[in-house]
């Protein structure tokens, strides 16, 4: 008898060759078995979905035969099949799009013979979890034991709310020991925003359990790191598995805990591809397996935030367990919020003379202060004063930017880049300069300004920065973190990448320097996303207060800011995140916007402006004879912000609907259309579309 093999292969979604193809097989195979199969001229990998006999038609119909399998190689389980294949359908893409890319790079290249011999050079023992005696001996919080005796009397899932400097991974790190204790077999899964938290966290880890019992996943990793830890944990001899936003699709046959840090950050959504969510995906797991499921932040995003609130009148609550960790550990305080009012200072001021004097005096005592500006580069644009020549990007409709350490204007959405020109390409004139600031040009100016300072030692002043640029060399990041945490630092200058997640705690001070761009943003959500950067920023200031009370010294924030009467600002400066998000909340209800409503994005790439638009209004036109499209909103097209990217110009549609349900059935009906739209005038010039579901960036 002969078989027919169901199995997932990479396609992308706008491709319509659908979620399975179809070969022959002389004997059935295992439900996610790993084999090769011919794909056109290709032989690709695929995982094997379902096997039945096959029948006379497709007999006749001469399917292609399966290629080797990687039988060395347990077979994937139900449960990760059930995982990839939820993604697949409520992020409205392909199953094989999902599963494939949620597999290590190298297994696609490796034979079963030459995936043998990997798994024949590692051990097949379980690691063993070398639990750290001293640990114990860390004495925990009231606001920490309570926490820890609620989650594991209750089935969750859990958003531990805690300030920053609360001792949310001592939590994580008792959780997780307390469950590997209990249960030999068992793994957990710990999740961070973005890699170079990882390391940090990692350390942690390892020197809790073991080196053995614990292994990264990210994509900072090379192709055969990433195989082997991935191979670790299939097997199940990893106990915990540390990793950024693709980790949510490890293959981890004794889940029974997931942890994700940091839950509000916008990295945990994939903005390439397959456009998911790994913290939603993560709670689903959670409840797809049977494992508990923590989501940490001290600003949690709105819609966790939501789903946690207590039941009161007729409102049942939400379906999360909100644990509470408002104080600091070691009877910290958080920073003192100080706003300055830029209206008030001289024109063109970048750091006002009473922050440069806070800054001063903290240089005098040996602390340590951070500068962020969420702006890299040296300036944001290059121009010219005589003719207003600016330096735009010939492939996008946006501004390359200036970087003075390599003498480079730089496309941050291309990537193309070239040497600045000794005068203006459009008039000649040798006078063109940058205009606004970067990270680059602040740490230069703060260089300049304490250029005569000295540290307490005698010592010249040391600024440093921490952004993309700075650590693109391997190494680089974590070099720069020891030279803060030693001390060698003084002030430390840097985007988003040193506002969250890091222990500093010799940084006493802490200034945002112009933040108002996101105050009146055309994102609804630009508002949550300024107030959770702002209070993780200030999370960075007095962590250590056994050092502050040696320094009689206290914790402060400073905001420069032109809008200094903004409800926001007023929130934190009590940080306050729970009447911000409360305020927020309710204007979003008003306005019918998510927690309170749910939206998709249908995004066209063409040749043309134009043909994008034309596209997405066909679809909607089209969408009017779909079940149940009453029930959901669609919006006309626009262009995106940046509506051309390497010469593609970039169209979108917002549709949206009180009801997941009604828009999930829409946009599963869409497909066919939008698909058929492809072969019509009306596709002419699109080069694809895409559904994103749940947008985070409007």
């Amino acid at each position: 008898m002969n078989w027919r093999i169901d199995v997932a292969v990479q396609t992308p979604a706008h491709s319509a060759l659908g979620d399975l193809l179809s070969y022959a097989g002389n004997d059935p195979l295992p439900a996610g078995t790993l084999l090769r199969v011919p794909l056109g001229a290709r032989e690709v990998l695929g995982v094997v979905w379902q096997s039945t006999p096959e029948t006379e038609t497709e007999t006749a119909m001469a399917l292609k035969p399966v290629g080797a399998a990687l039988d060395a190689l347990a077979p994937l389980g139900e449960a990760w099949r059930d995982l990839v294949a939820f993604a697949a359908r409520y992020y409205q893409r392909s199953l094989g799009e999902v599963a494939l890319a949620a597999l290590p790079p190298q297994l696609r290249d490796l034979s079963s013979v030459q995936l043998a011999r990997r798994l024949k050079r590692k051990t097949a023992a379980r690691a063993e979890v070398v639990a750290d005696t001293a640990a114990n001996a860390i004495a925990l919080s009231a606001e920490q034991s309570d926490a820890l005796a609620r989650f594991e009397t209750e089935a969750g899932p859990f958003l531990l709310f805690g300030s920053t400097g609360s001792g949310k991974t001592e939590v994580y790190l008792r959780a997780v020991a307390a469950l590997l204790a209990r249960n030999d077999a068992a793994q957990a899964l710990v999740m961070v925003p973005e890699i170079n938290l990882t390391p940090q966290l990692e350390a942690r880890f390892k020197a809790r359990f073991g080196d053995d019992a614990v292994v990264s996943l990210h994509s900072g990793m090379t192709n055969p790191q990433r195989l082997a830890s991935w191979l670790a944990a299939h097997s199940g001899t990893a106990r915990i598995v540390l990793g950024t936003r693709m980790a949510v699709f490890a293959s981890m046959p004794g889940l029974q805990l997931i942890v994700v840090d940091e839950e509000h950050d916008p990295s945990y959504k994939q903005q390439e591809g397959a456009r998911y969510s790994a913290r939603d995906l993560a709670v689903w797991r959670g409840q797809r397996e049977n494992a508990k499921v923590i989501l940490g932040s001290a600003t949690p995003s709105f819609e966790s935030w939501h789903q946690s609130r207590p039941a009161e009148g007729d409102d049942p609550g939400g379906r999360y367990v909100r644990l509470a960790m408002p104080a600091r550990i070691g009877a910290g305080e958080l920073p003192a919020v100080r706003l300055v009012d830029m209206n008030l200072q001289p024109p063109k001021t970048v750091l006002s003379g009473a922050l440069l004097a806070a800054i001063g005096e903290r240089i005098a005592r040996g602390e340590q202060s951070m500068v962020f500006l969420n702006r890299r580069g040296y300036a944001p644009v290059l121009a010219c004063g005589d003719c207003g020549w600016k330096s735009e990007c010939p492939h996008c409709s946006a501004f390359r930017v200036f970087h003075k350490i390599d003498r480079t204007l730089r496309c941050h959405h291309c990537g193309y880049a070239e040497r600045v020109p000794r005068a203006c390409p459009a008039c000649g004139n040798p006078d063109i300069a940058p205009v606004g600031r970067g990270t680059e040009r602040l740490e230069e100016h703060l260089g300049e300004l304490f250029a005569d300072v000295k540290r307490p030692d005698g010592s010249a002043v040391t600024i440093a920065r921490i952004d993309a640029d700075s650590t693109r060399k391997e190494g680089a990041l974590e070099s720069q973190l020891a030279a803060v945490h030693s001390g060698e630092v003084n002030v430390l200058v840097g985007t988003q990448m040193i506002a969250k997640g890091h222990d500093f705690r010799r940084i006493t001070l802490v200034a945002a320097v112009n933040p108002d761009g996101a105050l009146f943003s055309s994102d609804f959500r630009a508002p949550e996303r300024l107030f959770g950067l702002l209070m993780q920023s200030a999370g960075r200031a007095g962590r250590d207060a056994a050092y502050l009370a040696a320094q009689g010294s206290r914790a402060e924030m400073w905001v420069q800011t032109s809008h200094p009467q903004h409800p926001l600002f007023a929130a934190l400066r009590r940080h306050d995140y729970a009447a911000f998000a409360q305020s927020e909340l309710a204007e979003r209800r008003a306005a019918g916007m998510p927690p309170f409503a749910f939206q998709a994005l249908i995004r066209a790439d063409a040749r043309t402006q134009d043909a994008a638009q034309a596209f997405l209004t066909a679809a909607s036109t089209a969408a009017d004879r779909l079940e149940g499209a009453e029930r959901v909103t669609r919006y006309p097209a626009v262009p995106l912000a940046v509506q051309r990217v390497a010469n593609v110009e970039r169209a979108q549609m917002l549709v949206e609907s009180g009801s997941r349900a009604a828009l999930q059935r829409l946009l599963a009906g869409w497909q066919p259309v939008l698909h058929a739209l492809r072969r019509t005038p009306e596709g002419k010039g699109v080069i694809r579309w895409l559904i994103d579901v749940d947008p985070q960036q409007i």
